[in-house]
């Protein structure tokens, strides 16, 4: 029997019921598995199991996985992305979680350019203040939609994602998740636009965050176990030029 299927379907449950508690749809919730450091054969795996969607956090270790994995298996990037990676990260994924800059955003929109890809962008935003997190501040977030409104062709600027600092309490993560909710919401009337993801919550607390709005919660631990120590190619022209 597959390990995964039971510990899938207890997650799917659990995001039922604290969708049920906000009177939400749990339809409207979409399960990020995250695979960091687990090799083709857990996603493999995983998608027997029922999974579809797989989020990755460095675009090196997804540049050698995704082509070892079924080419049902959807793809999105929620770690930090360097401007270096770019070119490589709009051929992988569908979605990009974390572009937390105008710069960032420039680059990507040139290479998406480039390769013919249309993304979809998430603006990572750092609610908590946290000096070792990513994401732009809430003061700059509008400035940052601006920009990206005035200059997206190819890329499609649909949420938000944010990161609550690590607590074993989940319910002091509601702060955080609640407050990008209402970014979110701000953002919306004063851009008349409309930005129906926030990818927020992860093992620890995504049941607080489906409660307070998630629309992707990003599960690896609960799913997967602890993650290993995996040797894989560096990324560079030579070992990507095959794969992308």
């Amino acid at each position: 029997m597959n390990d995964l299927i039971p510990l899938h379907e207890t997650i799917l449950a659990r995001i039922a019921a604290a969708a049920q508690r906000a009177h939400r749809d749990p339809a409207e919730v979409t399960l990020v598995a995250v695979t960091k450091t687990h090799g083709p054969e857990v996603v493999r795996d995983a998608i027997d199991a029922g999974m579809t969607l797989f989020g990755e956090n460095k675009v090196q270790e997804a540049a050698w996985k995704i082509p070892l994995c079924p080419s049902s298996a959807h793809w999105h990037l929620i770690g930090h992305l360097q401007s270096n990676k770019a070119r490589h990260a709009v051929r992988l994924f569908e979605a990009i979680h974390s572009v937390d800059s105008a710069k960032l955003f420039d680059v990507l929109e040139s290479a998406a350019r480039q390769a013919g890809t249309r993304p979809e962008i998430f603006l990572e935003v750092n609610v908590s203040g946290e000096p070792s997190k990513y994401g732009v501040t809430p003061e700059a977030l509008p400035a940052l939609i601006d920009h990206i409104l005035n200059g997206a062709q190819a890329l499609t600027l649909t949420g938000l994602m944010t990161m609550a600092p690590f607590d074993p309490e989940p319910e002091h993560a509601r702060p955080h998740f609640a407050r990008l909710r209402e970014l979110r919401d701000r953002m919306e009337a004063q851009f008349a636009i409309s930005l129906p993801n926030l990818s927020m919550g992860m093992t620890n607390d995504f049941e607080v965050a489906v409660e307070e709005g998630a629309s992707h919660v990003r599960i690896g631990t609960a799913l997967f176990g602890a993650r290993p120590k995996i040797s894989r190619p560096a990324l560079d022209a030579d070992t990507t030029s095959g794969i992308l």
